[in-house]
């Protein structure tokens, strides 16, 4: 598939805003009795209190679903659908973006910015890689190419108003990206004829090259002119074959092309269509990066990259004599950043390792992405919100839109980051309107993503996400986290949590609540030091089966270096101190797709992370283990008390295994699950589990479901007072998380993994985000408050 890029039309328009203080009632000074009368003092005039102001942050306040458009209900079956390019007409009002996989392009209603509606969607006869708008018109690149080796394609103008198309220029290639100049006078189009990646490994050159497409808009489009501007031989990086990634164009009517693979810029003069300068995007020098992708995954940002090339993707100016570049990369490079560049091609700025280090304190950091181009900054995009100018640069695979504040020349300062669905493409500023637009492509509803165009507004509020990040540790770089799993409550000011299998040498994290964000101050390697872990083997019954756990298996827990690698779940505080983890186990007994390769345990380390003692089920259920086993655990009472996800042997309802610290003997009952409800089936399962006192427990419910199909996020309350074993509880329900889950104005996410309650009563939650691998990286810390009756 060809990549696709946005150039927008953002309108800077000056936003007025005022403030008013709060005035107080007049003081007036009593008249004294004695004679003569004294002149009476005049009311004294009290100093009004100034009102507080709250510094203007972006905040997310809605998604499109781009499925809705298909249809309401997002029932599309396995059809993709995508929105890559975004756009907006002139008034503001209407979004338009380029839907690749579905051959046409759709148009959004933001008359009420919080509440989009879809508006219609137009057929393009070909691939729309990108979209702009020009006054009434929306201008749409279209990739009409029968192979790589005979690329052809079309500009398409289609009126808005009635989307209708009403005329079709046809272009000398594949265009990759349109820009319209800010006085309407061209439209620019980067002819990329992109090379075919099967070919020879994708090494280049691979002919025809690409170019840069003017139009001259003059009266009706079916009479506007195109002229060609020939970029062959000026890179240095295969000069046969320029292959143009992106355009935008300043208020000089100059064009800023981005040649991808051959790392190089150019600039044009539209009006003469001539090649005023041009330059190699340059290297860049880059440590305290991680370029391994270890499996299971580690982050260590301890790596060097010397000399690696930029390759900038997206472009947008940022002034008449400054651009930034977002360097994605792609053939040999990708600088895992983003350069300011001056016009003559010097470097103002460039961000180096920074945007590593901020995706791995936020939680977003993609390791799968290690080894080639991090977290591949894909687009850039400049505007003027009232008297700030701002950069945005979307983190295609950590899925994110990095705000920087322009106001110090030179310097851009770091502002917030704002969470998107998954692989961000597209960026677009409405200042206008005080709100900005990202148009996120991935969309795969078997793997419960979707995509989405996200409308986030410019308001006097703080920002709202992260609602977790890290500290840095001795070394200066943060503490990397993701995929946490359980919580358990350590104080009102303090949470603990862990994350899971898909990183090795598990931690446990300290979240530090009196901070906003939430703030992972402390990292515990769990440790194997006194060789519990290692003596388990003989513990393990024989399942009889040649895909049942041994040896091997467990030298794979056992790191070198003391650390281990388990599945933790769930966690909770230990009454003697330290903390009991619910490890899960990993595959079914059985089953050759997924051969056990761990057991379900109970870990109890010490408050050092050592382990101290592994408390394993019954000889009779491990030897017929599912997959989706221990979750949450809690203790309460000399009990621990462990939630399976699912039903295990063929049982209707999943297991509540309760050990008995003081008999060591296991006891078991059963939890009744909702039925599934979502459109698109899955399944209903358990997550976490928390003691309340009196032997009653708070539970987490939850399907497989994300988006638009996610129909169960429940809390639950049990008791378990005076149950047999063998029988099932009754459950009362405490909370619908559904509500919770879409108040920050994005997709449900599907994971709601761990919930603990404060000493005063406060409830939290916490989302998995899978360490960043098949979805965007959000992690939502919510306090629900005192929920509890």
């Amino acid at each position: 598939m060809f990549n696709k890029k946005l150039v927008s039309m953002a309108v800077s328009l000056a936003l007025v805003g005022m403030l008013h203080g709060c005035g107080g009632d007049d003081v007036v000074a009593s008249t004294p009795t004695p004679t003569p009368t004294p002149t009476p003092t005049p009311p004294s005039t009290p100093t009004p209190t100034p009102t507080p102001t709250v510094e203007k942050n972006f905040n997310r306040i809605a998604v499109f679903p781009v499925c809705s458009q298909v249809d309401t209900s997002c029932e599309t079956g396995d059809d993709s659908t995508a929105a890559e390019i975004v756009t907006v007409s002139t008034d503001g009002m209407t979004l338009i973006y380029s839907n690749s996989p579905k051959g046409e392009i759709g148009f959004i209603d933001i008359t009420t910015p919080s509440s989009p509606k879809a508006k219609g969607h137009l057929d393009m006869g070909g691939e729309p890689t990108s979209v702009s708008v020009l006054g009434n018109y929306a201008v749409v690149g279209v990739n009409t190419s029968a192979s790589f080796t005979a690329p052809s394609g079309k500009l398409t103008v289609v009126d808005i108003a009635t989307q209708k198309i009403v005329a079709d220029i046809t272009l000398p290639g594949q265009p990759d990206s349109v820009a319209v100049s800010k006085d309407g006078k061209y439209i620019a189009i980067a002819i990329e004829n992109e090379r075919d990646e099967d070919v020879n490994d994708g090494a280049m050159p691979q002919l025809p090259g690409g170019s840069l497409v003017i139009v001259d808009v003059s009266g009706a489009p079916s009479t506007w002119k195109t002229r060609n501007v020939d970029m062959t031989g000026i890179a240095t990086l295969y000069p046969s074959d320029p292959e143009p990634e992106y355009v935008d164009i300043n208020e000089d009517n100059i064009a800023v092309v981005t040649l991808q693979e051959n790392n190089h810029i150019a600039l044009v003069d539209l009006a003469s269509g001539k090649i005023t300068a041009h330059y190699s995007a340059g290297s860049v020098n880059l440590s305290q990066i991680d370029t391994v992708d270890e499996k299971p995954h580690f982050i260590k940002q301890i790596d060097t990259q010397d000399n690696r090339l930029r390759e900038p993707d997206g472009v947008t100016w940022v002034s008449k004599t400054q651009f930034v570049a977002a360097n994605e990369g792609d053939l040999n490079g990708g600088s895992r950043g983003f350069t300011l560049f001056n016009k003559d091609g010097t470097v103002a700025y460039d961000s180096g390792n920074s945007m590593e280090h901020l995706m791995a304190r936020i939680g977003h950091y993609n390791d799968k992405r290690s080894d080639a181009k991090g977290n591949e900054p894909e687009n850039a995009e400049f505007g003027r919100f009232g008297d700030k100018d701002f950069l945005f640069v979307c983190s295609e695979r950590s899925s994110v839109v990095a705000v920087y504040d322009l106001s110090v020349a030179n310097t851009p300062a770091y502002k917030q980051v704002l969470p998107a669905g998954m692989a961000p493409e597209g960026v677009l500023a409405i200042p206008s309107r005080n709100l900005l637009i990202a148009a996120s492509e991935e969309d795969s509803r078997g793997d419960a993503v979707r995509s989405v165009v996200n409308i986030y507004q410019y308001q006097e509020a703080k920002p709202k996400y992260p609602t977790l990040q890290s500290v840095d540790r001795v070394d200066g770089v943060p503490i990397p986290w993701a995929a946490l799993s359980g919580l358990a409550a350590g104080s009102d000011s303090m949470l603990y949590t862990v994350n899971d299998s898909f990183f090795a040498a598990n931690r446990i994290f300290g979240i530090d609540l009196t901070k906003t964000p939430a703030q992972i101050k402390s990292e515990i390697f769990i440790k194997d030091s006194k060789g519990v872990l290692a003596g388990l083997a003989v513990q393990l019954p024989d399942a009889k089966d040649d895909n049942a756990f041994d040896d091997t298996d467990l030298k794979l827990m056992l790191n070198t270096d003391g650390t281990v690698n388990l599945d933790p779940e769930g966690i909770a505080m230990a009454s003697d101190g330290g903390f009991w983890l619910a490890s899960e186990g990993a595959g079914t007994i059985g089953d050759k797709k997924y051969p056990v390769t761990k057991p379900n345990m109970i870990v109890k380390t010490d408050a050092t992370g050592v382990i101290q003692q592994i408390i394993q089920l019954p000889a009779d259920l491990n030897a017929v283990q599912l997959r989706f086993g221990f979750e949450g655990v809690t203790e309460s009472n000399g009990k621990l008390i462990v939630a399976f996800q699912r039903a295990w042997n063929k049982e209707a309802n999943p297991r509540l295994g309760i050990y008995d610290l003081t008999a060591k003997s296991w006891s078991f009952v059963f939890y009744p699950l909702d039925a599934v409800t979502s459109p698109n089936g899955g399944w209903v399962g358990l997550s976490d589990i928390t003691a309340l006192g009196n032997n009653q427990f708070l539970i987490v419910e939850r399907d497989n479901m994300a988006g638009v199909d996610a129909r169960i996020k429940k809390l639950y309350k049990i008791d378990l007072s005076g149950l047999a074993a063998g029988a099932t509880v009754v459950k009362t329900l405490v909370r619908d998380l559904m509500a919770d889950l879409k108040a920050p104005g994005g997709s449900v996410i599907e994971k709601v993994e761990g919930s603990a309650v404060l000493p005063n009563g406060d409830v939290y939650i916490v989302t998995d985000n899978d360490g960043v691998d098949g979805g965007n990286g959000e992690t939502q810390l919510i306090n629900l408050g005192k929920i509890l009756k």
